[in-house]
């Protein structure tokens, strides 16, 4: 019987893997900042230019952990057997960990079998505060992040809102259109989407929403003042086209290069804001996948 409590010392440091992240300057959970070193700051890491793997699970005693490691490939390689259906064991090398953040950074749905239900560790035993998955029902730069991930995963449904009629056909602003949304995971909803084809340089006096002005204007500075990396993010879409994610200061911006943008602010809760192609847009996504950052 001596080996008993030592395998019951095991078997609460061991870690219940439930769901992993990547933490690099191409794929990073946005809810965490507007780029990859914000993000980086929040988990209190240094911004290496390989990045992390955020692994997410529970302790024995069905404390929540966020372990963070610095094989990169290991957590990819699980991820993408996950979203293929596959099963992956994912049990990092302890000289691989970095850190070992008390709470989840996200929400995570699921709970490891045979072991308390989730909750945050017992502060004596955790370096620092618990993290904690933004409010849903809140509305801040988290959310209007989020909000974007959802669009960007989700465009068709949210394309098939908009009704091309409504751009004017050379700039300028329109009304809104039929279809609209909000930006809270759920799908299409809602009818008080103002929308924009006009550039960055149109005059202030011209008609037009002015958060969307503010955007285009901050996202064409970033073409000549590069933003810190990963705040323009450049990924795959159908055809030869790319879907384009930027963010700034209060705002996100999702795109198709080949289609329109549609704009969040942290300033209008919960509306998502399209933008027409008009004649500075298609400049624009162009000179921003440019500078973009790419999955490897």
């Amino acid at each position: 019987m001596a080996g008993t409590d030592e395998e019951a010392a095991a078997a609460d440091d061991a870690l219940y893997v439930l769901t992993a992240a990547l933490l690099t300057p191409a794929k990073f959970p946005s809810v965490l900042g507007d780029d990859y070193p914000e993000a980086c700051a929040v988990l209190g890491l240094a911004p290496p230019a390989d990045g992390y793997g955020l692994v997410l699970g529970q302790d024995g005693e069905g404390a929540r952990w966020t372990v963070v490691v610095d094989d990169v490939s290991l957590v990819a390689v699980a991820i993408a057997s996950w979203d293929c259906g596959m099963e992956h064991d994912l049990s990092p090398d302890e000289r691989t960990v970095v850190a070992a953040l008390p709470g989840w950074p996200l929400a995570v749905a699921v709970a490891a079998p045979n072991v308390p239900a989730p909750h945050d560790p017992d502060p004596d035993t955790a370096d620092g505060p618990a993290l904690t998955p933004p409010d849903p029902e809140a509305w801040g730069p988290a959310q209007r992040r989020l909000g974007a991930d959802e669009i960007a995963l989700q465009w068709a449904v949210w394309r098939e809102q908009v009704d091309d009629t409504s751009f004017p056909a050379a700039g300028g602003s329109a009304g809104p259109p039929d279809g609209a949304g909000e930006a809270d995971g759920d799908g299409p909803a809602g009818d008080d989407l103002p929308e924009d084809g006009v550039g960055s340089d149109v005059p202030d006096g011209r008609p037009g929403h002015s958060g969307i002005r503010r955007v285009l204007t901050e996202a064409r500075a970033y073409l000549t003042s590069p933003p810190p990396l990963g705040r323009v993010r450049s990924s795959f879409a159908p055809g030869e086209a790319r879907t384009l994610r930027a963010d700034g200061p209060g705002w996100s911006l999702v795109a198709r290069t080949d289609d329109i943008a549609f704009v969040l602010l942290d300033d209008e809760p919960g509306e998502v804001l399209p933008v027409g192609r008009g004649p500075e847009l298609p400049g624009l996504l162009e000179g921003l996948d440019k500078i973009a950052v790419r999955p490897l």
